[in-house]
């Protein structure tokens, strides 16, 4: 058979990245760069922590892009590459404590029969070297105020594997799009993600490409699509300046420092492509910038407290 007779076969298997529901967004307003500009280098009023949930390792072809000539050139192959699976901490004086992305469930240390990887996704995915440090669970529990929303930079799994854990109605935001797209590779990934959003409300998408999320310039959403269709970055103006949480936009360290864009792990190389540049722009002509990379941390970056 023709490998072109099997693409209606295989377009007919594809399936979207989640079937959970989405509405638009309530919270936020679309604004222009100039707005962001206006105010990116003065402090704001967030307290802002990173937190790694686990310690992992994955496959360096999906982290950085080794067909960049500026990979081929420093000799990068493919093989384990150390990451971490973050949770960021966004207080607002007013509107209370949101997160970025959620780290790991509890489960992940007290329960691995019943985690959301399990089986030849867990094995694809190298779960067996995920290593717990701090699960999303536990740092719930510890806190004094019920967690007021979920800001997501996009939901591939290692994303979204604390959602277990957060509590049932908790507002959860993300890019417009994220999961529209039907990929083959969704037959293994939307069960995934569906059991991550069971029991959850409905994904609310932000309005626009560039959202002041509480209206007041303190946290702002920015469309870094190509990783996946609604990746977004975020810049939270904290009171010690401001932070730029990339998500996958930029996994690594070495692929930051080196302007390479993701690997095989991203939907649309060249839209990733100038997301990246699009981010390093804005780093480089607003240097006070703190940058939170999707899986490492830059050997400069403080931890953002």
């Amino acid at each position: 058979m023709k490998v072109t007779s099997l693409l209606p076969l295989l377009f007919s298997t594809a399936c979207v990245t989640s079937t959970h529901p989405t509405e638009p967004s309530k919270l936020g307003v679309a604004r222009a760069l100039p707005d962001l500009l206006a105010v990116i280098d003065q402090p704001g009023p967030i307290d802002f922590e990173t937190i790694a949930s686990a310690d992992w390792a994955v496959s360096r072809a999906g982290m950085i892009n080794l067909d960049h000539p500026a990979a081929e050139a420093a000799g990068l192959e493919d093989g384990d590459e150390p990451i971490q699976i973050f949770f960021h901490v966004v207080k607002h004086p007013q509107r209370g404590t949101f997160i970025i992305d959620t780290g790991v469930q509890n489960a992940f240390r007290d329960d691995r029969d019943n985690v959301l990887l399990t089986g030849l996704v867990a094995s694809a995915m190298n779960v067996d070297a995920l290593k717990v440090k701090l699960p999303l669970g536990d740092w719930i529990a510890k806190q004094g105020s019920p967690l007021a929303g979920v800001f997501l930079t996009h939901i591939h799994a290692d994303h979204i594997l604390g959602l277990p854990d957060v509590p049932r109605g908790t507002p959860l935001h993300l890019g417009a799009g994220e999961t529209a797209p039907r990929a083959f590779m969704n037959i293994f990934a939307q069960g995934v993600t569906d059991d991550a959003l069971e029991g959850h409300v409905a994904l609310s998408e932000w309005r626009g490409a560039l959202v002041d999320i509480f209206g007041d310039g303190s946290v702002w959403a920015i469309a870094a699509p190509g990783h996946t269709p609604g990746s977004t970055a975020y810049l939270v103006r904290t009171t010690r300046g401001p932070v730029l949480i990339a998500g996958d936009a930029c996994h690594t360290q070495w692929g930051w420092e080196h302007d390479v864009e993701p690997g095989e792990f991203s939907l649309d190389l060249p839209q990733s492509r100038d997301s990246l540049a699009m981010l390093r722009k804005l780093v480089a002509d607003h240097p006070a910038i703190t940058v939170k990379l999707g899986h490492q941390a830059l050997a400069s970056a403080s931890d953002g407290r």
